[in-house]
């Protein structure tokens, strides 16, 4: 991470496991999306809190087909999704996919048991893919302990 002044050795950095435990308990997630419509060319940044999963190396959110998240992300599928402690912040940036069936079956019950909340009214419009479930594939993802930021900030990358 140029500029931070962190060791240049790998000795004492995090486990991927790490970064993985705190993405599956985070109870809220942030995601910044980028606004590529005509109407707003201007390119600007749209971020906001959401419920979601990390499952099979992907963090999965469902949300209106409507929602300015959703509009963005069908025309600029680079996104960002961070956990909802900064203090041991893990940022994901990543690429948004629209999730097979296959995710959203497995979705639906782990999403109802985390947050206790009744998917019921909304499980045919998910399972028809009328409604949009994401998937957010990471490409970098960064760890950032506040207490521990000079030496066990780590990043990773994915192909």
């Amino acid at each position: 991470m140029p500029g931070y002044g962190l060791p240049k050795s790998a000795k004492g950095l995090l486990p991927w496991s790490w970064a993985e435990q705190r993405l599956k308990k985070s109870h809220n997630y942030w995601i910044t999306t980028v606004n590529s419509t005509t109407a707003k060319p201007d390119a600007a940044p749209h971020t906001m809190v959401v419920w979601g999963l990390w499952q099979d190396g992907r963090f999965l959110f469902s949300t209106g087909a409507e929602s300015r998240k959703a509009r963005n992300l069908d025309k600029n599928p680079n996104c960002i999704v961070c956990t909802e402690h900064a203090q041991e912040a893990v940022i994901v940036e990543g690429v948004a996919e629209v999730a097979d069936l296959t995710a959203r079956r497995k979705f639906l019950p782990a999403y109802e048991k985390k947050y206790k909340f009744d998917m019921s009214t909304m499980k045919d419009d998910i399972l028809s893919m009328k409604e949009p479930v994401f998937a957010v594939r990471p490409g970098l993802v960064f760890a950032l302990p506040e207490k521990h930021f000079q030496s066990k900030s780590t990043r990773w990358k994915f192909d």
